[in-house]
């Protein structure tokens, strides 16, 4: 039997996140997510894994209090399910999701919805493997999608206004992030060192707050890059792909 783990304020500064394990250069974005993490805990966060060293985790928490501009009342969003490597085929990730869903309901949830892309997206699940367990598609945004699990009728989670804009006033090149994944600040400091070297503008967004969240002008799960005020993608750039994108 599969022993996991729930990540709360007690053990959080012993355990390990999943992403990024012993690596020195990400350190600071590993301390950055757990102070993060410390926060939304009080929000009903939950960061359950496998007691073993891999990427073998489910993070989700209550849809009012998630940091996407998605809106909803009493469901669960999962911002991540991960199962790396050696651990994959092995119903690591069917139990993961299985939990989740019963946490939910256990709590007399509405659902429990999360994101997706039509064609695979870095850092999105699979949504395949949703639907597997009975998730719907419910809203739409170009190539992205919002699934749900519905428990009862109440409500539908749906993306905000704001999101469907896929567009800022800024034409110089833009990344919104936020620290709930630890690879951000590491690229962050090397995509700052090219731009500067190459006298490129470019521009960081933080998103900081629950706000700003729910307000951004994009979907966004934890980075979104834009180019000439249009939104090109989500995945999380070096500098090697970020020279290619312009």
């Amino acid at each position: 039997m599969n022993k996991y783990i729930n990540l709360d304020i007690d053990n959080i500064e012993d355990e390990h996140i999943c992403c990024a394990i012993g690596d020195p250069k990400h350190q600071d974005g590993v301390d950055k997510k757990k102070e993060w993490m410390k926060d939304k805990l009080e929000d009903g966060h939950v960061f359950r894994k496998l007691d073993a060293r891999g990427k073998i985790f489910i993070e989700y928490e209550p849809i009012e209090t998630a940091w996407v501009p998605i809106s909803g009342e009493n469901y669960e969003y999962i911002y991540c399910l991960w199962v790396a490597g050696r651990f994959k085929g092995n119903g690591i990730a069917r139990e993961l999701l299985e939990y989740a869903i019963t946490d939910a309901k256990e709590k007399n949830m509405s659902g429990i919805c999360t994101l997706v892309a039509k064609k695979k997206k870095p850092f999105l699940g699979e949504k395949k493997f949703f639907q597997h367990f009975g998730f719907e598609v419910v809203d739409t945004i170009q190539d992205y999608e919002l699934l749900a699990l519905k428990f009862d009728d109440n409500d539908t989670p749906k993306f905000n206004d704001n999101a469907r804009l896929m567009k800022i006033d800024d034409e110089d090149f833009t990344i919104y992030y936020t620290n709930q994944c630890p690879y951000v600040e590491y690229e962050i400091r090397e995509l700052t060192d090219y731009a500067e070297s190459n006298n490129i503008k470019l521009n960081f967004i933080k998103i900081d707050s629950l706000e700003k969240a729910k307000n951004a002008p994009c979907i966004i799960n934890n980075w979104a890059n834009f180019y000439r005020g249009e939104y090109v993608s989500n995945r999380i750039l070096n500098a090697k792909a970020f020279e290619k994108l312009l």
